[in-house]
Order: C-alpha cells, then sequence, then structure tokens
C-alpha cells in the first residue's frame, strides 16, 4: 500500500445536492456545507478530486469542506469536537476507537441507514463490529488495512525456497531455515501484540470476552496459551528485542539492512524500506501470514477506518448522503485501486485479491475467517494505554511461566475494562 504524501490541512470545496436517505424535508435548495475531517496520508490528493468534481456535477447544493488532521492527539481532538456546538459533519476515525467516542453518546447512529443503504450484511467483521455498540451501528466501515509477510526474494532465492510457506508448521521450518549465515530468519520484536491477536484468534481464544455486560481477560486459555507458545518458537528464528514493540527500534529500518529474511507488517511499510535503502526496490515479495491449515490464510489483525457523524452536527441528512458516497461500491473500487486498501466489503476484496501481491495478500487475510479488530469496548483504548498484553509477551519470552504471567495479565485487562 503507498501513500503519497499530502498537505496536513487543506481544504476542497465541491457542491452537492441533498437526495436520498439523507434528505431533510423543507430545506429548499439552500447551500450547505458538510464539513469533513480525513486523516493525513488516508487518501490521495488524486482521490479526492475526483470524489468531489463528480459530487459537484450530481449533486449541486451543498458544499464539501474538507481538512486533514494528524493522528497525534487525534483523540482528544474528536472528543472536543463532539462536546462542542460546532462539530464537522464527517470524521475519519480508527475502527478501533468507535466505541471510545460513542459511548459519549455523541455519534448519530446509523443503524437505519447501515440496513437499508448500504449493505451492511456484507461489511467485513473487523471493520463493521468496531462500529456496532449494543446493536446500533456507529461507524460506517470505509476501508481496511492488515498485516501480512513482507519478505526479502533475494535472501530467500539464496536459501533455495522454492514455494511460499502455506502453514504455520511450514513457516516455523522455513524460518529456522533461513536464520543463518548472518541473516535473521524473521525480525519479529517481542511486544508485537497485534501480531499476537491474530495467533490467538486463529487459535480459536481471545483477548477478552464479554459476558452479561461484563468483560474478562482472556490470555490465560488453553487457545491463547498455544498461541504465545508459537510467537515464542517464531520470535526465536532472529534477533527481535524481547522488552519492545516494533516501533523500537522501528522494524522497517531493520528490515532495511538487507539481513533480515522476513516481517511481519502492512504493506505500507515497504515506501519506508525501500526509501531507507534503495537499493531493495523491486527486492521485497508479499504473503499472507499463514494459517494452521493449508492454503488457508491465518487470522490477522484488521486495521482501518470508519466514517462517523457528530450527533450536534448541523447538516447531518446531508453528512448521511456524503457517507454512503464514500462507502458506495463506486467509490470503494476507486478507492481500493488507488490506494491498495481492502473495500469495506467481502464481495469486493476480489478487487485487490488480482491486483499488486501486497494487496493479495492483504486482501486474503482481510476475508479469513477470525480475521477482526480488538474487543469492541469503551475501556479498550485503558487497556493499549497501559498494555498488559505487551508485558505478558516480555514474561514469557525472557522465561516467565506462560500460565502464571497470562493469568496475571488476564486480571490486568478485567480490571481496565471493568469501569470504575
Amino acid at each position: 500500500m503507498k501513500i503519497r504524501p499530502l498537505q496536513s490541512s487543506v481544504a476542497l470545496l465541491c457542491a452537492a445536492a441533498l437526495t436520498g436517505c439523507g434528505l431533510i424535508p423543507g430545506t429548499g435548495s439552500e447551500t450547505r456545507t458538510v464539513r469533513v475531517w480525513l486523516m493525513k496520508d488516508s487518501v490521495t490528493a488524486e482521490f479526492l478530486d475526483r470524489f468531489t468534481k463528480q459530487y459537484k456535477k450530481d449533486h449541486p447544493s451543498v458544499k464539501l469542506e474538507i481538512t486533514f488532521q494528524g493522528w497525534n492527539g487525534i483523540g482528544e481532538k474528536v472528543n472536543a469536537a463532539l462536546r462542542s456546538k460546532d462539530a464537522p459533519e464527517i470524521i475519519e476515525v480508527g475502527n478501533t476507537q468507535v466505541a471510545q467516542y460513542a459511548e459519549s453518546k455523541a455519534l448519530t447512529d446509523l443503524t437505519l441507514e447501515s440496513v437499508r443503504d448500504l449493505g451492511s450484511e456484507d461489511w467485513l467483521d473487523g471493520l463493521a463490529q468496531p462500529g456496532s455498540i449494543n446493536g446500533s451501528q456507529y461507524g460506517i466501515p470505509w476501508y481496511a488495512a492488515n498485516r501480512v509477510v513482507i519478505y526479502n526474494k533475494d535472501i530467500f532465492a539464496e536459501a533455495g525456497v522454492k514455494k511460499l510457506p502455506k502453514t504455520r508448521a511450514e513457516w516455523l521450518e522455513l524460518s529456522e531455515d533461513l536464520n543463518r549465515d548472518g541473516n535473521q530468519g524473521i525480525y519479529l520484536s517481542g511486544q508485537d501484540w497485534y501480531t499476537l491477536a491474530g495467533f490467538i484468534w486463529e487459535n480459536g481464544g481471545e483477548l477478552a470476552e464479554e459476558s452479561a455486560g461484563s468483560w474478562e481477560g482472556t490470555l490465560d486459555t488453553p487457545q491463547a496459551l498455544k498461541a504465545m507458545d508459537f510467537y515464542k518458537k517464531l520470535q526465536s528464528h532472529g534477533d527481535g528485542p524481547k522488552a519492545s514493540d516494533e516501533r523500537t527500534p522501528a522494524q522497517e529500518g531493520v528490515f532495511a539492512t538487507g539481513k533480515v529474511a522476513q516481517m511481519i507488517s502492512t504493506p505500507s511499510s515497504t515506501a519506508i524500506i525501500e526509501k531507507t535503502n534503495p537499493q531493495l526496490k523491486g527486492k521485497l515479495g508479499y504473503f499472507s501470514v499463514p494459517g494452521i491449515a493449508a492454503n488457508k490464510p491465518g487470522a490477522v489483525f484488521i486495521g482501518g477506518s470508519d466514517l462517523i457523524i457528530p450527533e450536534r452536527a448541523k447538516q447531518r441528512g446531508a453528512a448521511i448522503d456524503v457517507v454512503s458516497a464514500l462507502a458506495s461500491e463506486h467509490w470503494q473500487k476507486d478507492l481500493a485501486r488507488t490506494m491498495n486498501y481492502v473495500p469495506n466489503k467481502k464481495s469486493l476484496a476480489g478487487l485487490v485479491a488480482n491486483g499488486p501481491e501486497s494487496a493479495a495478500a492483504m486482501a486474503a487475510g482481510a476475508r479469513a475467517g477470525g480475521s477482526k479488530a480488538t474487543p469492541n469496548s469503551a475501556q479498550w483504548a485503558d487497556v493499549e494505554a497501559n498494555n498488559p498484553i505487551k508485558a505478558y509477551m516480555t514474561a514469557v519470552l525472557t522465561g516467565t511461566d506462560p500460565k502464571k504471567a497470562a493469568t496475571a495479565a488476564s486480571r490486568t485487562i478485567t480490571s481496565l475494562l471493568t469501569p470504575g
């Protein structure tokens, strides 16, 4: 997934009419402004130019005002906007953030539009589920991006690798074989909990489970413990640090040395790797994270974005029309082809499945059984802020009894997910 840089704040104007499900009776033909917050680098200027021009042509009485936001501090900024009397009409948010914002009761309930107009039955679970709170849909899935295995083709060729691994067992054996001659078989940091989450889901486990409105951490289940055991074995076939995550040091920089056979990341890491070491351009390959069974990709954490509409937005009806357009099949196809994102619907995943190798690997993982996002709790942000999962992983990798460490981490997760 290659994303070209955009200016951090830019306004694009277009005109559009109030038509369809968002029409507000009695408003006549008065021009209305729909303010949209998108995240920096989420789409290219070219995509937005096509969208706004077409929207202007089709609907001549709404003005779109689009501003790009940075990720740093975005949570506080969105929460402040939701409380204000001057909230934007549409906000792009990370799919796992919707529950946090919905807890404020400041989001528009889009359940009716989801079922009636947007084909919600076909949405990717990892995008749709985080946007659904207590049976109501507050976040409209926009696009997905998930982890794949990025590999160095030269190292694979030198090792005589003829076939890419199709199962966990094959992947483990390959990684061990590649971990020689000064090369790391795989670079996997000790605290890459997003990758561990996929392994847990592939095994049929969970990070936490809800029962009667209460959440309980479940890292100590047999399924989750088995996943951590696999993670430990895989991580041992490289020199990834046991006490830090994939950002410390940045794994792209480590891979760019040319001495790492594999890493697990989203395809967007490619641009960073190639910029750091131009000699690797054209030498990177991709495959989906292998699953337990042959020829079935493993479950992965699905990241991506949803679109929300603040309850206090002045032009909610017009905003619903704009969101409906962005989530429509036409613009999902355009977005997938432009950005190599995975579209919001399972039936559209084929758009990238037959595209670039990186996008095809990502699409296969997104459609895999068990692929999803983090537990749908407004308090999950507290878990990530304190992150007992990271501490648990380091403890196991440095010799602590897995069951004991998992039980302690599960208790902490339970406590964090229980409102005080």
